[in-house]
């Protein structure tokens, strides 16, 4: 198997930060992290790239972390309402997607959250309570209660 060296050029969940220099299997590198835009291939002249990110991430990370804190805050203050269209028994056409989520907590005044950083522990097909996990950081996450009740 061959395995491909790669910069990440931003966060990836269970794999590292943006300026980590990561090995992966060639096709997870080739189909998926560098297509979305997640990383990029290593040469010797990236290395100055991956000092500049690592430089600029050491810059906000003083600024963020109190307001990554405080969007945690207003995230679990509330439950979040989503209203879909629904079945019969309250099963729903098709799923909640984090970028429904994304779009709800911004639409309710909570701030704006990255739809990838939303994450289900199982796919929400009916109406009911949910609990899902937003990244806000690497070292802070919320966790949303997620009200879906049927349109009517």
């Amino acid at each position: 198997m061959s395995t491909s060296k790669l910069i990440l050029t931003q966060e990836v969940t269970g794999l590292g930060s943006p300026g980590d220099v990561v090995e992966v299997k060639g096709g997870y590198a080739r189909n998926y992290l560098i297509p979305s835009g997640f990383a990029m291939t290593w040469t010797r002249g990236a290395e100055a790239q991956v000092a500049s990110l690592r430089a600029a991430r050491q810059a906000r990370e003083a600024a963020s972390i109190e307001e990554a804190q405080a969007q945690k805050q207003r995230l679990e203050s509330q439950p979040l309402r989503l209203t879909v269209r629904t079945g019969q028994a309250g099963r729903l056409f098709g799923s909640v997607s984090p970028a429904d989520v994304a779009q709800a907590v911004e639409s309710a005044g909570l701030g704006t959250i990255d739809r990838r950083s939303v994450e289900f522990p199982s796919a929400i097909r009916s109406t009911g309570t949910y609990q899902a996990t937003v990244r806000l950081r690497e070292d802070v996450s919320a966790t949303l209660t997620v009200e879906v009740v049927a349109a009517r």
